[in-house]
């Protein structure tokens, strides 16, 4: 009996004491995979559907769409070669690459005078502004209002007379009217129009089969419309007021595109100007166009066009080299590309709620934490959606079945 005694009171001691007051324990909230963040903005009204598509060099990895095509009701579900309004990527994937295949052909330079082209910026104040100037937003031009009938002469000669913000090439203003201008210049140099020379010079070489300014009627049911602050629904025009007072084709803004011909534009900088043995850009000039180029003390990096690191740079994730970049659509697209870690990120959505910037800058910047660490993200004050089930970039349920080949 005594040595039972002697076991129970050895037994009590070794075993801890409960807790006084001890909060209970949690589980720790689940982390999300791209299906349960992209389901989440839709059921919480970020966005009504979009697709998602992560790639290297090869090709794609990850390709998967969600929810609807459109803000209406009865829009049918989003479909993987949906066609989006891109908005301001059509700086990064018109305007831009078309520039530097005029600049080695030899009829520009990017180091010449704007007002080589546009003598009506041969002013004291502005016949310093180059080219690159605007290429990197340090123009010190800014946006102002412009109307019909002849925006482009307004946007011409507006930005000459009007004064400038900052110093030449050391202040940063993201501003639609430079590309606006460059997009008249492409034109200029090239005899042809933006859309024609991006179409013979790029799209075509690269197989980008439905990538164009004004949609061809034949798309149209692949076209996801876009949304407008007054409700309207707008179906194969450019969401971007100015762009659809310029008919459509601008600098700025009016390309459409889908995931899968964003992926082969991505792979041809990725591989240095060149694709399936069709090379549309020298090595060189893709290594120049992506430069980075410091700005305001090197708190901001862009490239020519590109954006690096910058108020803009939401889809830049931790984890992404400093070389890499992208650039973002008001629409609610983005992409960003990494040659070194061999990753691009293409984000294309029927944006929603266009005044919660933060959070879709947010989802833009979780989804490209997924991709480039392979693991599932806790997205800051966002319940998780009922249908949440884990499936990571690389996994069976993650791939694509086929295999397939504004300023926030």
């Amino acid at each position: 009996m005594h040595c039972l005694i002697f076991i129970f009171i050895t037994l009590s001691l070794l075993l801890p004491a409960p807790s006084q007051g001890s909060e209970p324990t949690h589980p720790p909230p689940p982390l999300f995979d791209i299906d349960s963040l992209m389901e989440n903005a839709a059921s919480h009204g970020l966005i009504a559907g979009g697709v998602v598509l992560i790639g290297s060099r090869r090709g794609a990895t990850f390709l998967r769409a969600y929810g609807r095509m459109s803000a209406d009701p009865s829009a049918p579900p989003m479909r993987t070669d949906a066609i989006f309004d891109v908005a301001s990527l059509t700086k990064v994937v018109a305007t831009t690459p078309a520039l530097m295949k005029l600049m080695e052909a030899g009829k520009i330079q990017v180091t010449e005078p704007l007002a080589v082209w546009f003598p009506e910026f041969g002013t004291e104040e502005k016949r310093g502004v180059l080219l690159l100037h605007l290429l990197t937003h340090t123009s010190g031009m800014e946006d102002f209002p412009l109307t019909l009938p002849d925006p482009l002469r307004q946007a011409v000669e507006g930005g000459a007379a009007r004064p400038l913000k900052g110093e030449i090439g050391s202040s940063f203003c993201y501003a639609d009217l430079n590309f606006i201008l460059l997009g008249e210049l492409v034109r200029r140099a090239s005899g042809v129009g933006l859309e024609r020379y991006c179409a013979g010079q790029l799209y075509q070489p690269l197989g980008m089969v439905d990538t164009f300014f004004v949609p061809p009627a034949r798309v149209r049911s692949r076209l996801s419309p876009t949304l407008l602050p007054d409700g309207k629904l707008l179906t194969g025009e450019p969401q971007d007021y100015h762009a659809r007072e310029l008919g459509g084709v601008a600098g700025h803004a009016g390309l459409f595109s889908t995931a899968a011909d964003l992926a082969r534009f991505c792979r041809m900088l990725m591989y240095g100007g060149e694709l399936d043995g069709r090379r549309v850009l020298a090595e060189r000039t893709v290594a120049q166009m992506t430069a980075p180029r410091y700005v305001q003390g090197g708190k901001v990096t862009r490239a020519l066009g590109w954006d690096i690191s910058s108020p803009y740079s939401a889809p830049r994730a931790h984890g992404f080299s400093e070389f890499s970049y992208g650039h973002t659509g008001y629409s609610g697209t983005s992409l960003w590309i990494d040659p070194e870690r061999d990753l691009f990120v293409v984000l294309l959505t029927a944006r929603l709620d266009f005044r919660r910037v933060g959070e879709f800058n947010r989802l833009r910047r979780e989804i490209s934490t997924i991709a480039i660490t392979g693991r599932g993200v806790t997205p800051v004050g966002v319940a998780p959606h009922p249908s949440y089930s884990p499936a990571l970039p690389g996994s069976p349920a993650a791939l694509s079945p086929a295999g397939f080949g504004q300023k926030s």
